[in-house]
């Protein structure tokens, strides 16, 4: 079984900047790959990613991959707009550890620029990502999406995965027009979509499977079961849920799916995107 999102920080080497408020304080410390309960869920590999925007991190994580075998591969950081991009990726994967860097992230979501990935610096950065061998990671809102769908579009040499399922208005209880812009996304072939982050998008104290189950079927129906991979969000999750009922949820959600189908989302799709032997 593998986990295709999870996390590390350690407040001591930097701050989370993110980790702000009184909701927010279960998170504000740190948590080291060992605080994971990996053992007790079944769980055999995760992928490692990146939580903030800054170069350093990156070699951090990739060093933990080296030393922790639960670590099949890290999605990590670097500036996309760089005039270096190419060389940048050549040089993380020349570190130690280089060899579980798999793929590429940003916090789109924070952008004020909608269009932000339909920029010229940034797809030319998206497309050193793909010639690299590496996926590039969608952190979207839903008004994101049109410019995603632009993007994955217009690079179909590069391998595309959508984080939290652009994170979805599930405490409003609205899928439009999410679902049909999610539809739209999986159209493209060069894109998987993360069953993760749903319920942080639900009402913290009050979320129950059946809040979810809308917009996992409708990730379900959109990608098909074959792009689609369970991640737990680990430890932000934590906001609303401790580690093994996401994961109960996420089997839950996909009860109805073949022996075959549930073994992909829950390690094999993950195993083929990321390179995970």
């Amino acid at each position: 079984m593998i986990d295709a999102h999870h996390h590390v920080w350690d407040l001591s080497v930097r701050d989370q900047e993110w980790i702000a408020g009184p909701r927010m304080a279960p998170l504000r410390r740190s948590f080291g790959v060992g605080d994971l309960p990996a053992d007790a869920a079944g769980i055999t590999a995760t992928v490692l990613v990146q939580t903030v925007t800054v170069p350093e991190e990156t070699p951090e994580l990739l060093t933990l991959a080296e030393e922790h075998d639960l670590i099949a591969a890290v999605v990590g950081w670097t500036d996309l707009t760089a005039p270096s991009v190419a060389d940048d990726l050549a040089a993380l994967s020349a570190m130690p550890g280089g060899r579980y860097l798999r793929g590429l992230r940003h916090q789109v979501q924070g952008e004020a620029d909608p269009r932000w990935l339909c920029r010229d610096d940034v797809r030319r950065g998206l497309a050193a990502v793909g010639r690299a061998g590496l996926v590039y990671e969608l952190l979207t809102l839903p008004h994101q999406l049109p410019a995603a769908i632009e993007t994955v579009a217009a690079l179909p040499g590069v391998g595309f995965v959508l984080d939290h399922c652009s994170k979805p208005p599930i405490v409003s209880g609205d899928r439009e027009p999410w679902a049909t812009l999610l539809r739209e996304l999986a159209a493209c072939p060069n894109v998987t979509c993360k069953l993760s982050g749903l319920v942080t998008e639900a009402d913290w104290d009050g979320w129950t499977v059946a809040d979810l189950r809308p917009y996992a079927d409708a990730v379900l129906e959109a990608f098909g079961p074959g792009r689609v991979m369970f991640g737990s969000d680990w430890p932000v999750c934590l906001l609303a849920a401790p580690y093994e009922t996401v994961l109960e949820s996420a089997r839950t959600l996909t009860a109805h799916l073949s022996e075959s189908e549930r073994d992909g989302v829950f390690g094999g799709v993950a195993a083929r995107v990321y390179g995970i032997v």
